[in-house]
């Protein structure tokens, strides 16, 4: 059973999202929230699988309630599932930096918003080609981006570093295996490997690791 709290400042959105959740076999409902504060606070009580977090909320928005989830030990394994709109992709780099595993359109289907409860929750990353290549398009354009290796880079393998670039593309293991001529388990065993050598939580973090260290520049 996958746990859920639906954080939205506007009743309707969480009680639409909520409904829809529940009404799968496999996932449950355990609270919501107004505002991030009010998630952090009941984050850090009922301790869900999954935060589908809003992004612009009063008291404290999305983005900081996302961080200060991430930055709770007892919540490491609480992942953010962010609902928003993709075209609003300058707040997407920001929620990566933050710790969110994935994001989702309010427009989506009732099945997209399931799926994207389920991928984060396995530990996927939610994040699609489009949406992707998007925060890419953006980063890589921005003069102010950071370009600071992090730490753990310098141990990964030149095939592990040919890995995180495809997972930064928005590849997924069934592609990045049959690009490389590899299974794809083996594909996520690289993945897995890369993600315990620079310290990252999931693939999303990998994405903006990406970013951020520079291996990822326009047109690569």
């Amino acid at each position: 059973m996958t746990t859920v709290l639906v954080v939205d400042d506007q009743p309707l959105i969480r009680q639409a999202v909520a409904d829809i959740l529940t009404a799968e076999g496999d996932i449950e409902v355990i609270g919501s929230a107004a505002d991030g504060r009010a998630a952090l606070a009941a984050a850090t009580r009922d301790r869900p699988d999954v935060v589908v977090m809003d992004i612009r909320m009063p008291v404290l928005d999305g983005i900081a309630a996302t961080a200060a989830i991430c930055a709770v030990p007892a919540l490491a394994a609480t992942r953010v599932l962010i609902l928003t709109t993709f075209e609003e992709d300058e707040y997407l780099v920001a929620a990566l930096r933050a710790g969110a595993s994935g994001f989702v359109g309010k427009g989506a289907e009732p099945q997209e918003i399931v799926r994207a409860v389920r991928a984060v929750h396995a530990g996927d990353a939610l994040l699609s080609p489009v949406a992707t290549r998007a925060l890419i398009d953006r980063f890589v354009a921005s003069p102010t981006a950071a370009r600071t290796p992090p730490e753990g880079l310098e141990h990964l393998t030149e095939r592990e570093r040919e890995v995180l670039l495809m997972v930064a593309r928005g590849q997924s293991n069934q592609e990045i295996a049959d690009d490389l001529f590899i299974s794809p388990h083996t594909a996520k065993t690289h993945v897995n490997r890369i993600m315990v050598k620079v310290h990252a939580h999931d693939r999303a973090q990998l994405v903006i690791l990406a970013y951020e260290s520079g291996l990822l520049t326009a047109g690569s």
